[in-house]
């Protein structure tokens, strides 16, 4: 299935063919398992840019028909509110039905203990950047050692989480990679607001978010490499004494390695 993009701001929105996603559960449950939850991660990874339409529950035959209808409506809410912690868009108005064990079954009874997300991709229209001072620009003249900030780069509060504001700034250093097929270049992760340490490795989860979302848009591995910083080298002396000295700590950067 093809990888979405992090695009930028001011995005004009399509919708485009509706596509399935399959989800199977284990005999008489409706909470997701180890393998499903994997499965399904997987795919949402994959597919960030979609809005889910319908969400249809099924059973096999086991049971009465009323049980297997409650299972299969349980296992649709356990997906539908899956879903809406991952942050995916649901219609307001979503299509529910719980088919029980009226269907056609599959002789494998495992297949026949599912839910079927319907979606939509968004097909997202990109406007040209114009600032003549933008990341490309920068990178294009950069050499060998320098270090560049990514301006307008966010995260959830103490999470290696990227938020969509980030959008632009992500398409941007894409660009660049693309654009210069001979750079390679290494992320670095900083944060702020502590003495020593680095709780949860934050700093370099989040420099791996930003490597990450590269090797998803087929950036060639071989050209990155990440690495976390901590608290090592603040710009500002800790403990910072204001929000913008803490703002200016917490940031991410690329080390010009080849260009």
């Amino acid at each position: 299935m093809k990888k979405g993009i992090f695009l930028l701001l001011f995005i004009t929105f399509g919708v485009v063919a509706q596509e399935n996603k399959t989800v199977f559960f284990d005999f008489d449950k409706f909470n997701l398992n180890e393998t499903t939850l994997l499965q399904l991660n997987t795919w949402l990874t994959e597919n960030k840019n979609i809005e889910v339409s319908k969400i249809y529950g099924f059973c096999d035959w086991k049971g009465t028909n009323n049980y297997n209808d409650s299972l299969s409506i349980k296992r649709v809410k356990t997906v539908n509110d899956y879903l809406k912690k991952q942050n995916i868009k649901v219609k307001g108005n979503y299509e529910v039905r719980g088919f029980g064990e009226d269907f056609e079954q599959s002789k494998v009874q495992s297949e026949n203990r599912k839910v079927v997300i319907v979606y939509e991709k968004i097909k997202e229209t990109i406007p040209q950047i114009t600032d003549e001072k933008n990341l490309k620009d920068k990178i294009k003249k950069s050499k060998l050692g320098d270090v560049i900030k990514l301006k307008n780069l966010y995260f959830f509060n103490m999470t290696p989480r990227i938020l969509p504001k980030s959008k632009p700034v992500l398409y941007e250093l894409l660009c660049a990679m693309e654009e210069n097929p001979n750079l390679k270049i290494e992320i670095q992760g900083h944060i702020c607001c502590q003495l020593t340490g680095d709780i949860n490795n934050l700093s370099v989860n989040r420099a791996r978010a930003i490597y990450n979302y590269l090797i998803t848009q087929k950036i060639n591995r071989k050209r990155l490499s990440f690495k976390g910083f901590g608290v090592t080298k603040p710009i500002y002396p800790i403990p910072e004494k204001s929000k913008d000295e803490e703002d200016e700590n917490r940031r991410v950067e690329i080390l010009i390695i080849e260009n």
